[in-house]
């Protein structure tokens, strides 16, 4: 095995190899098998480059050889079934079953006339070939699409602020940690504390997370959003404004959930125009991305079927998966007390790295950022994670593995520790 594993390994190209490494570092996590030790699985600095795949040909060598190595070693504890499953989408865990009630084919219905891009060739030709790829009559498709609505006001939104915003940390958590949240949350968490502990048994995910994460995306599903998620993806799909400095890798993006949407919304009864969610296509009560549904969401109520818009069980327990999937550790805290030295000339270096865990307790506190008892008992790497306010100094953390994994639900650092204060302020709250 350790042979061929090796072979298989320096086979794949970059990209290949980070999707193989990315399915089994998932399926460790899910599986949790105990056999696996943590040194087979992928160091920190790495994580990024395997969940952000775009980046995989800038790696430089010695980080491919690494991974290559770390791919072989996974193999050989039977992790690696063969190169196809290897580039497959992330094994879930034994309680997921289908995203929807099963159908025989999927089927797009909808009620609408056709309207704006009915007459645009590139989203007409994305209609035909994912009816295509997927074997929906193409009519249906086309219908579908060609009912989409361009919204001027969805571009708007993920247009790029003016440079002359400023981040204020201290403002941002105002938002989300504040009485209306705390006592919703408070509601939520005593209406499912069965499920809560349920959750954190199964996935080893703390309860308070789970309800920061649903505080922060929806109120409890009090705000899920209004817009029309088929107008929505369309819009980004295809007009994605190219005022922002990604927009190409950004409009690539939502093709993609444009594609899982409508395999979403056709394995389910209803015409695809009633789906409402965020300006960016978002949806239920945990804000999922249709590719999210169909990849990390749960029927944790075990009725059959998979409802993030109305099944608070399913909300919990999918939350925890996606923590999970994404590598979270049981017991590690997210983050700890730093107290920074502005003048060290370390400095520059520290915050390079940004929120992926790169330094060692002590290399962060022997070079200006000092850190508590706690925090120099911690054994694996850590990131200093800086975050502006308005007025006075910065805000400092430094963020664990952890703190990491938050970020996988948004890419903010921002939200990151708005989620973990609101979560963490819920319960004690509740004591």
């Amino acid at each position: 095995m350790g042979s061929l594993a090796r072979q298989i390994a320096h086979k794949l190209t970059p990209s290949k190899l980070l999707q193989a490494i990315k399915h089994c570092h998932l399926r460790h996590n899910n599986a949790c098998q105990p056999v696996v030790l943590e040194s087979t699985l992928l160091p920190a600095t790495l994580l990024p480059s395997v969940f952000e795949p775009i980046r995989a040909p800038q790696l430089p060598a010695s980080d491919l050889a690494t991974l290559r190595r770390r791919l072989a070693g996974l193999a050989c504890y039977g992790l690696l079934a063969c190169t196809s499953h290897a580039t497959s989408a992330p094994t879930e865990p034994h309680i997921a079953i289908s995203a929807a009630p099963a159908k025989a084919r999927l089927e797009l219905r909808t009620e609408r006339t056709q309207a704006h891009y009915a007459t645009r060739q590139d989203a007409m030709a994305f209609a035909t070939n994912w009816a295509n790829a997927n074997g929906v009559n193409p009519q249906q498709a086309l219908a579908a699409i060609g009912a989409a609505n361009k919204l001027d006001r969805v571009i708007k939104l993920v247009t790029p602020a003016p440079t002359t915003f400023k981040k204020d940390w201290r403002s941002y958590r105002a938002r989300f940690v504040e009485p209306v949240r705390l006592k919703a949350g408070r509601a939520f968490w005593r209406a499912n504390a069965q499920t809560l502990r349920r959750a954190q048994a199964i996935y080893g995910v703390p309860a308070w997370l789970i309800v920061g994460v649903i505080g922060v995306e929806s109120l409890y599903g009090q705000h899920k959003g209004d817009f029309a998620t088929l107008d929505v993806l369309s819009t980004l799909a295809f007009d994605f404004p190219k005022a922002h400095p990604k927009w190409a890798a950004r409009q690539a993006f939502f093709n993609d959930e444009l594609a899982a949407f409508l395999k979403l919304a056709g394995a389910q009864d209803k015409p695809i125009e009633q789906w409402v969610g965020s300006y960016a296509g978002a949806l239920g009560w945990p804000q999922f991305m249709p590719s999210s549904w169909q990849r990390f969401a749960v029927d944790f109520d075990k009725d059959g079927h998979i409802d993030l818009l109305n099944s608070q069980a399913d909300v919990i327990g999918s939350v925890a998966n996606y923590f999970k999937a994404f590598g979270w550790q049981t017991d590690m805290p997210t983050h700890y007390r730093v107290k920074v030295d502005p003048k060290s000339p370390a400095l520059a270096e520290l915050l390079a790295p940004d929120i992926v865990p790169s330094f060692s307790a002590s290399y962060l506190h022997n070079n200006g950022a000092r850190l508590r008892k706690d925090g120099l008992a911690h054994q694996d790497k850590l990131a200093l994670v800086r975050l502006d306010n308005a007025k006075g100094k910065p805000t400092y953390v430094a963020g664990t593995h952890n703190f990491y994994v938050v970020t996988r639900y948004n890419w903010s650092s921002y939200y990151a520790l708005a989620v973990i204060h609101l979560g963490q302020a819920v319960e004690n709250s509740m004591r």
